[in-house]
């Protein structure tokens, strides 16, 4: 079996305490060449008279230890991350590198304006480049995530209608939108009014036109949308929205199909979210630091939020505070700076040739996916898609094998599952996106794997669902985990030996 062959014999490493001896250490520690303070003189009360519980180990031992925990996680270092909605890219590592230039990482964001030319110069750049790729006028690097991108483009928006003494509240939300877009009218007090695609599914201009009234703030599209199609009726629906006075939203996650080809400004769109971590190589997962810059037609320009990033005549660059209309400042600072320099770095390394390419290799190979799985698993929507591709578990419906045990056993064949059970309008989905920086060989190897377990769900369906067999830890439970997760480390009472 192809996991058995990649992974080899596996067993259950012994855990980090039963590594561990007393007067074992990895470090030398030179003499103090001062007076010896009082440690309770100085911490007073928080001052702790025994020692921690902690293993005592080798340098090696500790170093392979962390390496070991390396291993255990899941990384697109190590093999394909086929996360649908998610992008997970390969992020290059020069995009690491420049990142950690001292001239960057050790400006302190409170440093006098004059001492920020070259960081300001960046973000000035950085702005003009994501405006360029997206066909809109200024773009806003504040937004420290996707979804903050989204509340602040419905923030301008919402604005831009309390300027003209307007105060619509609708907005409406296709069913192939990504989820976090109805969360983002909620904190807006804009009520999100759903409605479905159609049976092809994208939306339709004559199907939403009856919708679309005077109490409809905007629209939120996401293009393509979270079927991986491409909403081709974009610039008709943008039109009806502009004809009632209200504008349109591109929720910009899925720009890795698009840059380079096509412009959501020359779409219709009037402000959007860029995901860097999705398209520009940003980290991607852990909890941020993330990056959602939005980009917006001139006519938000007055209420995008304070400051922005300006160019003198003389060249120098400064923060413009004065913006009476602005929404406001939406986070600390000016945002993750850190993210903002790995994003120009892979556009400059990108140019707009390369840009252009990884969209049409990304397209290429969900393409390529979808023709190579239909053959034996049930594809959603079997037409070209954009860049991820549905397919779903309706062919092991007798074997009594889910989508989730599908993603289980994925793992014992060294893949990361993809998005499972989302987009919720197909059910048992399994979203699958290469992104382009997956070969040919990688992506025949997955594909391999999905036809193989499908053979197993027919042939021994128990094995299936019990996997995964050869990862460190077995099938976990999942609920409890999320109802009960333990979240501190508490060190081993008698006899027990925590890793």
């Amino acid at each position: 079996m192809p996991g058995q062959a990649r992974r080899g014999i596996h067993f259950v490493e012994p855990l980090i305490f039963e590594r561990g001896a007393a007067g074992r250490h990895g470090s030398s520690v030179p003499a103090l060449d001062v007076p010896a303070a009082d440690p309770a003189a100085l911490f007073g009360a928080q001052f702790r008279a025994d020692a921690p519980n902690l293993p005592e180990v080798s340098e090696p031992e500790a170093f392979r230890h962390y390496v070991r925990l390396s291993q255990a996680n899941f990384s697109i270092d190590s093999n394909m991350y086929p996360l649908g909605s998610c992008t997970m890219k390969y992020n290059p590592k020069v995009d690491e590198h420049v990142a950690r230039f001292g001239g960057f990482a050790n400006l302190h964001p409170y440093a006098p304006e004059r001492m920020l030319q070259g960081a300001l110069e960046l973000m000035y750049r950085l702005e003009r480049g994501l405006a360029e790729v997206c066909g809109l006028d200024r773009v806003t690097l504040q937004p420290a995530a996707g979804a903050q991108g989204e509340l602040t483009g419905l923030m301008m928006i919402r604005a831009w209608h309390a300027a003209q003494g307007r105060n619509p509240r609708k907005v409406l939300v296709p069913e192939t939108a990504h989820g976090t877009n109805p969360a983002s009218c909620a904190l807006n007090g804009l009520k999100a009014v759903p409605f479905p695609a159609g049976a092809d599914g994208v939306v339709s201009a004559e199907k939403l036109a009856p919708h679309v009234d005077d109490d409809v703030a905007a629209i939120m599209l996401t293009n393509p949308n979270t079927v991986g199609l491409f909403e081709r009726e974009l610039p008709r629906i943008a039109q009806l929205l502009h004809d009632k006075g209200a504008l349109v939203y591109g929720d910009g996650a899925n720009l890795n199909a698009l840059m380079g080809r096509t412009r959501p400004g020359d779409l219709g769109i009037d402000v959007m979210q860029f995901n860097l971590h999705k398209t520009f190589t940003t980290p991607h997962g852990g909890g941020g630091p993330g990056c959602g810059p939005v980009g917006y037609k001139k006519t938000l320009a007055p209420f995008a939020p304070t400051p922005t990033v300006e160019k003198r005549e003389d060249g120098v660059y400064y923060l413009d505070h004065d913006r009476p209309q602005s929404v406001g400042r939406l986070r600390s600072f000016y945002g993750n700076f850190g993210m903002m320099v790995r994003a120009y770095t892979y556009l400059r390394e990108m140019g707009a040739e390369g840009l252009r390419g990884a969209t049409e290799l990304a397209v290429l190979n969900a393409n390529y996916l979808r023709a190579c799985l239909g053959d034996t698993w049930h594809v959603a929507f079997d037409q070209v898609c954009m860049h991820e591709v549905i397919i779903s578990d309706r062919h092991l419906k007798d074997t009594g094998v889910t989508t989730m045990d599908v993603a289980k056993r994925l793992l014992d064949y060294g893949f990361h599952a993809p998005t499972v059970y989302f987009p919720l309008v197909v059910r048992g989905a399994m979203l699958i996106e290469p992104t382009e920086t997956e070969t040919k060989e990688s992506l025949d190897e997955f594909v391999g794997a999905l036809e193989a377990i499908s053979r197993e769900a027919h042939e021994d369906a128990d094995m299936v669902k019990h996997a995964p067999h050869l990862t460190r830890l077995r099938r976990l439970d999942e609920t409890r985990a999320a109802r009960n997760p333990v979240l501190r480390w508490r060190p081993p009472t008698g006899g027990e030996a925590i890793g």
